[in-house]
Formats: structure tokens, C-alpha cells, sequence
């Protein structure tokens, strides 16, 4: 068994053979559920591989790739019509540094924004029919570009953002009064990362953002955006999504039963095994 940990590319999990329990067949759900889903867990849980799975489900630059990656899997049998249609730009929200003033907190966010949509300027080259402008002193600038620039196509972009508060919750967690006033700083009034969430709903009525899917540890920093982004559909309590990532203790079970299979029970029995983990 080869176990893909640390490895959060779903393309390299499955070609290269790592244990993957298949969740492709909560994809026909998802698309049901709503164009702007917010999904929570802990730490640790898989969530980045669930997003690098949206993304070479729905990338349209990934087409010719599609059966090699989903051929086998439960969604690749029996694909919805959405599949490989999209622009799609990722963001990851825990590459932005929660240290220094709201200054520099900023020029965190914009760097990792404008990072990102450099990256998809050429990675859709081809497709675009107009250039993306990057405004070094203006992240929502340019994603305002990005946006123009799918307007002229027949593709929709699908955002997908990682991690969407770990910098909001960093700055809170520090030093108690002062954290306090940056978080307040960030997302009340003006703040700029309220502001980025208004671009994206704002995008969302008709201009060119179809899709958005965020991934988090808590609800607290989308609560607090409040009307800057209060058309999030929060899928994170639905009993349906359970198992959209992590692993139950069945599929636990099971595996360190192949696991004590494969090394001619040299391990614990399982089930001594098994109550160790619910303990901890």
C-alpha cells in the first residue's frame, strides 16, 4: 500500500497508484446543492485533495486527461454534463501571512491573488481571447480582468478557495487586543478581505463566476463577512457529505486489516488498534 501522505494533487494520487477511498460519486450532489458552497473540517482532514479532486473534475484544460483520471472511479462511469467545462482559478488562503499591520497583511493577499491569476493567464492562453491584466497594487483589479476576459468565451470560471480562513483566524489568535483590531480591520467596512468576498458575489451575478467551493476549519470568519458574502450554501452539516472527505471507521477497519495482511501480522490486532484511535 502506498499512502499519499502530504500529497494533496488527485491527478498524481491516482496515476501514481496511492490509496484513495473514491468520493467522485458525491459530485452529482454537490452541483445540486448550490453555485457558492462552504464545506468544514479539521485540520488534517483531506480537504486540499477534495479540492485538487474538483479541480480535475471541472478544468476544461484537463480534458484529454479525464478518462486516464476518472475512468476507473465511480463519478468517471457516469459523468455529469459539467465535467471539464470550466476556467478554473484556485486559491489558498494559508500561503497568506497573517503577520505585520493590515498593510502588510494585504500585500500578503494580493501577492498570493496575482500569484495565482498569473498562473492561469498562462495556463488558458490559448483559450482567452483578450489579455488579463495583472495590477500589482490591485488584486480585485485584476481579478476584475480575469473576469472580462472569460465574458468573452463560452466558459464559466469555477473558484475554488483553500483554507478560506486561516489567515482571518491566525490574526485573531495572536496577541489578544491587537489581533482583535486587525480581524476587526479585515472584515468590517471596507476591509479588504470583505471586499474581495463582495467582488466574488458580485461576480457571481452574471459576470463570468459560476462556481465557487471553499474549504475551511470554521464558519465564524464567513458569518462575520456578513452581507460581503452572504450567498454561501453551508454544506459542512448535511448528512449526505459525511464521508465527502476523511474516512469512516468501517473503511478504517478494513484497511488495517489489508495493512496486517500485507505484513504477515507483525502489527497490534486490529481492534486494539482501532480503540486506541477512539481514544485520541
Amino acid at each position: 500500500m502506498k499512502f499519499p501522505y502530504g500529497i494533496a494533487d488527485f491527478g498524481r494520487v491516482v496515476r501514481e497508484g496511492y490509496f484513495y477511498i473514491d468520493r467522485t460519486d458525491k459530485l452529482r450532489n454537490l452541483e445540486s446543492s448550490g453555485d457558492q458552497l462552504l464545506f468544514l473540517r479539521p485540520r488534517r482532514f483531506g480537504k486540499s485533495l477534495l479540492l485538487s479532486m474538483l479541480e480535475h473534475y471541472y478544468d476544461l484544460a484537463k480534458a484529454d486527461d479525464f478518462e486516464k483520471t476518472f475512468g476507473q472511479l465511480a463519478i468517471g462511469k457516469e459523468p455529469t454534463a459539467l465535467h471539464s467545462q470550466y476556467f478554473v482559478l484556485k486559491w489558498d488562503f494559508s500561503m497568506v501571512s497573517p503577520q505585520g499591520d493590515i498593510d502588510s497583511i494585504k500585500r500578503s493577499l494580493f501577492n498570493h491573488i496575482n500569484g495565482e491569476i498569473a498562473a492561469f493567464t498562462q495556463k488558458y492562453s490559448i483559450y482567452l481571447q483578450r489579455p488579463i491584466e495583472i495590477n500589482r497594487e490591485d488584486a480585485i483589479a485584476s481579478l476584475r480582468s480575469v473576469l472580462a476576459a472569460v465574458e468573452q468565451t463560452r466558459h464559466k470560471l469555477y473558484l475554488l478557495i483553500d483554507e478560506y480562513d486561516n489567515f482571518a483566524n491566525e490574526v485573531v489568535m495572536s496577541s489578544c487586543d491587537l489581533g482583535k483590531k486587525r480581524y476587526q480591520a479585515l472584515l468590517e467596512g471596507e476591509g479588504i478581505l470583505k471586499t474581495v468576498f463582495k467582488t466574488i458575489k458580485a461576480a457571481a451575478a452574471g459576470r463570468g463566476l459560476e462556481r465557487v467551493f471553499m474549504t475551511g476549519v470554521s464558519p465564524i470568519v464567513v458569518s462575520d463577512l456578513t452581507s460581503g458574502y452572504n450567498v454561501a450554501e453551508n454544506i459542512f452539516l448535511n448528512s449526505e457529505f459525511n464521508d465527502l472527505c476523511g474516512f469512516s471507521e468501517t473503511e478504517i477497519e478494513q484497511t488495517l486489516k489489508d495493512i496486517a495482511q500485507c505484513t504477515e501480522n507483525k502489527l497490534p490486532p486490529v481492534q486494539d488498534t482501532l480503540v486506541l484511535m477512539r481514544s485520541f
